[in-house]
């Protein structure tokens, strides 16, 4: 029997948000009350620093960013964020040289293909992945049997990415580009066959076939992200995936803003209030200022 004066402590589930999510820039925050990692660092610090702090996160938290390829999109804020934060950078020997990042090397540290890097409570697992990148990774985050992952910049979905979705209670999924957009859009013929090749991105269609022939009951959460801003609609996505969602909730990361916090378990953040939902719903497809990086 617990004592008058004691304090029964129940551990927090899994949180996670997207940051940003888009061809302007990608990151993605996972951890608990403890303990949190960014994936990608592809927006600048300020930003990073700003976005966290709407969530009511603490960025003494994070022990470190980890990396999954070199594209501009994923590191463009990495630099400024490990120096000014002193955060340990996990990236893999080829995705480094090829970034041409000036890092620390103090703060540099490489990684396995499915070796788990540990942070207390917490395990991040590597995987490789098909993209038109040095050594590219995705990867889940897990904390004592409960499992978020992050996949996106996907040529196909190979075994490890069909095996690693299975196990999540929480998905970053990429779903790049409406396959009919891509087609009648006007990118160059060898664009588009890069955008759908192997080592490409996951179309719409690609990504729910995915979600329906791996998902488990386990899936509480599918944040569908990565979104082209010429091949793609967010309503397009919300629509298709909405009508197979059963269980599963669905949300549509923005290219824009950070996202509400989400947890595991049926809880979310209420730090973002629906009003700011209902805002995010009609700017969908709103413009803000100049882009970068539309190529995808």
């Amino acid at each position: 029997m617990l004592a008058a004066n004691s304090v029964l402590y129940i551990p927090m589930s899994l949180r996670f948000a997207s940051l940003n999510s888009g061809s302007n820039g990608n990151c993605y925050f996972v951890g608990d009350e403890h303990d949190a990692i960014l994936v990608d660092a592809g927006i600048s610090c300020r930003e990073i620093e700003t976005r966290l702090s709407r969530l009511c996160l603490d960025i003494r938290s994070l022990r470190a960013v980890i990396i999954s390829h070199e594209h501009a999109d994923h590191i463009r804020g990495l630099e400024v964020l490990s120096r000014k934060h002193n955060l340990p950078v996990f990236i893999t020997a080829a995705t480094l040289k090829n970034s041409q990042l000036r890092l620390d090397p103090s703060l540099v540290r490489n990684f396995l293909h499915d070796e788990p890097i540990l942070f207390n409570n917490l395990a991040v697992v590597p995987f490789r992945k098909h993209h038109d990148a040095a050594d590219p990774f995705s990867f889940t985050v897990e904390k004592k049997g409960e499992v978020v992952g992050v996949f996106t910049d996907i040529g196909h979905a190979c075994e490890n990415v069909m095996h690693h979705f299975s196990r999540c209670h929480a998905v970053f999924l990429e779903s790049n580009y409406d396959e009919q957009m891509l087609e009648q859009g006007g990118y160059p013929y060898p664009l588009k066959k890069r955008i759908r090749s192997q080592v490409g991105h996951l179309s719409n269609d690609q990504a729910l076939a995915l979600f329906l022939s791996h998902r488990t009951p386990k899936l509480e959460h599918l944040i569908l992200s990565h979104l082209s801003m010429n091949n793609n609609k967010p309503e397009i996505v919300d629509q298709l995936f909405s009508e197979h969602a059963g269980n599963t909730r669905i949300t549509v990361a923005s290219r824009f803003e950070e996202s509400v916090l989400f947890k595991l378990h049926g809880a979310q953040s209420a730090v973002k209030t629906n009003s700011l939902d209902n805002k995010r719903k009609k700017k969908f497809t709103a413009a803000r200022g100049p882009e970068q990086l539309r190529l995808f």
